[in-house]
């Protein structure tokens, strides 16, 4: 297993790199600049500030400039929002969007995993209708639009929760959250349901119920373990992506998260917060894959990475 993980680790610094070219190279291809929007400046201003964040040097010169500081853990200062590196303003925001992100996917694991268990025993009923109708929201609804609907209903008809505030509260998280997490309890459901139904007419689940030792002891010691086998590859890249993916949900409910800071580096051109950012964001869901290797190695003895 450590071989493995080093092997990984290894063949992730190719990745990073070939990520940091392209999103470099896509950035330049972008018409204008940092500055060029500034109308109250003039040319010459303009020129000599360029000049000092090496904006006028060659491309190739720019990116490999970055690339020493990145070696060096100096991902650059940010070009817009003064004061501050890139490096602080990751250090700030990723705890925000950390937690908005984790609790996210907790509740969608918990609730899932639950909804798929109950729909796949007791099916066609209920509960399997219920589950699917959720499902069929959170694929189908993108969370722009469950976002301000949300708020809508319950800001601002309801007036339960705070529409657009990030404080110390709970009620503060409440909307961010179930809009990230509705989604993936819809994914998280139908492939709990599906592996239950699929692992349920297994052998080994049918010689453990004709052992007589009891439906409950059997779905969560035998049929469980193999049943949560697709949930657990799903959740790897699914917890990075909402934790690193929330952008659109960090500017709906004014939440100070890293996500923030990558749409103000998108729409003013901070080279290098962009940068910082999306080289921040692929280490993420490289690890996040990691992991979910190796906890499917852990959970099933015929899954062997040596």
């Amino acid at each position: 297993m450590w071989s493995y993980t080093f092997r990984r680790a290894i063949g992730a610094v190719p990745t990073l790199f070939a990520l940091s070219v392209i999103t470099f190279f896509m950035m330049r291809m972008a018409p204008g600049g940092p500055f060029s929007g500034n109308r109250r400046i003039s040319p010459e201003v303009r020129k000599a500030v360029e000049d000092h964040f090496h904006l006028n040097d060659p491309l190739w010169e720019q990116f490999w400039r970055w690339f020493v500081g990145v070696l060096h853990f100096d991902l650059g200062p940010s070009l817009k929002l003064k004061d501050y590196n890139v490096s602080e303003l990751i250090a700030i925001g990723f705890p925000t969007s950390l937690e908005v992100g984790a609790w996210a996917m907790l509740l969608s694991t918990v609730v899932g995993i639950a909804l798929g268990i109950a729909g796949a025993l007791r099916r066609n009923g209920p509960i399997d209708y219920s589950a699917g109708a959720i499902a069929m929201v959170g694929v189908a609804v993108p969370i722009f639009v469950i976002g301000p609907l949300l708020q809508i209903l319950f800001g601002l008809q309801l007036h339960w929760l705070p529409v657009a505030r990030w404080d110390d509260s709970w009620q503060c998280r409440v909307l961010p959250v179930l809009t990230l997490a509705l989604p993936n309890i819809a994914y998280v459901s139908r492939l709990m349901r599906s592996s239950m139904i699929e692992t349920a007419r297994t052998n080994y689940v049918r010689t453990a119920r004709a052992k007589g030792i009891g439906e409950r002891r059997t779905i969560i010691k035998h049929a469980l373990r193999g049943a949560i086998m697709p949930v657990v590859a799903y959740l790897g890249p699914a917890t990075a992506v909402t934790i690193t993916g929330s952008v659109v949900v960090e500017n709906i409910f004014s939440i100070p998260g890293i996500g923030r800071y990558f749409v103000q580096g998108a729409e003013g051109r901070d080279y290098p917060l962009i940068m910082g950012v999306t080289l921040f964001y692929g280490a993420i869901v490289i690890l996040a894959n990691l992991v979910t290797d190796i906890a499917r190695g852990l959970l099933d003895p015929k899954v062997s990475y040596e």
